[in-house]
């Protein structure tokens, strides 16, 4: 199953329907202008993992669009049903569900209408077990971190889009920012671990880095620290990897065509690995 199944069954504004028959108002701000935000949560065996921080995330995300956010307990049920409702379906090597807030019918502009009702609508999909290892490349243009959008997951995507099209163009599989002071950041959907002279180390949140839940458990479960990092570091590195919700940890071999690290899937990659797969079935919803 994929982006492309119509029958998936989509929950919007309160009503269960087939994804291909699903309508948002031309003038919903989600479209228009990327105003919303959203999450993206990885489905194990039914259950969605981590769901509790996931949901703090995103109102976290609402609040710092000033959106209305519908509650906590409204985004479980959201997430329960159509989880429930495509439970014949979830047998995908990584399925996801996918919940979205947007500020709803706006103008045609920036502008937002007064008393507009904020779309809510969630759908499931599935999609290719990522490989142990992977290529990246960076990007010249910046992650702003002190910016209105730093460290919220909003549905304003096109800069990643744009860089993500880049990475594949030149046979990688994500790209890698700068700030505007030449730190390394995050990649277009997921955060970066280094080993430095044995010290396995992630870009702070106030260099500009999105709080991945990955990243945030891998923080709390291993011996990893913030610090900041020129983005030369990478080749500089021991081992680099990157950690999202579809990727969990991916070795990274080679940036910008030039090898990292050792090349190949190195140990603290397979025991940060190991780590999150050990603490994710102690505990399926870590706080």
């Amino acid at each position: 199953m994929g982006f492309a199944d119509a029958d998936a069954l989509a929950w919007v504004n309160g009503q269960l329907t087939p994804a291909g028959q699903a309508t948002l108002p031309l003038l919903d701000h989600g479209i228009t202008v990327g105003d919303g935000v959203f999450e993206a949560m990885r489905i194990v065996d039914g259950q969605v993992f981590a769901l509790t921080r996931h949901i703090r995330r995103m109102a976290r995300s609402a609040a710092g669009l000033r959106l209305e956010f519908p509650g906590e307990e409204v985004i479980r049920r959201v997430v329960a049903e159509v989880v429930e409702a495509n439970a014949e379906r979830l047998n995908g090597p990584v399925d996801v569900v996918r919940v979205t807030l947007t500020a709803g019918r706006g103008a045609i502009g920036s502008g937002r209408l007064p008393g507009s009702r904020p779309s809510l609508f969630a759908l499931v999909t599935a999609h290719d077990l990522e490989p142990a290892t992977t290529t990246v490349i960076t990007v010249p243009f910046t992650r702003n971190q002190t910016g209105a959008l730093a460290g919220l997951k909003t549905t304003s995507y096109a800069e990643n889009a744009l860089a993500l099209a880049l990475a594949k163009d030149a046979g990688a599989s994500e790209a890698l920012f700068p700030n505007t002071e030449g730190r390394l950041t995050e990649g277009t959907g997921s955060n970066v671990f280094l080993v430095l002279d044995g010290r396995l180390v992630t870009p702070p949140l106030s260099d500009g880095a999105l709080g991945g839940v990955t990243r945030d458990l891998l923080l709390d479960w291993t011996d990893a620290v913030e610090q900041s990092l020129p983005m030369d570091a990478l080749w500089q590195a021991e081992e680099v990897f990157v950690t999202s919700t579809g990727r969990n940890v991916q070795a990274v071999v080679a940036a910008d065509g030039r090898v990292v690290g050792g090349g190949g899937l190195g140990p603290r990659a397979q025991a940060a690995a190991q780590t999150f797969a050990a603490g994710q079935a102690h505990d399926f919803d870590p706080l």
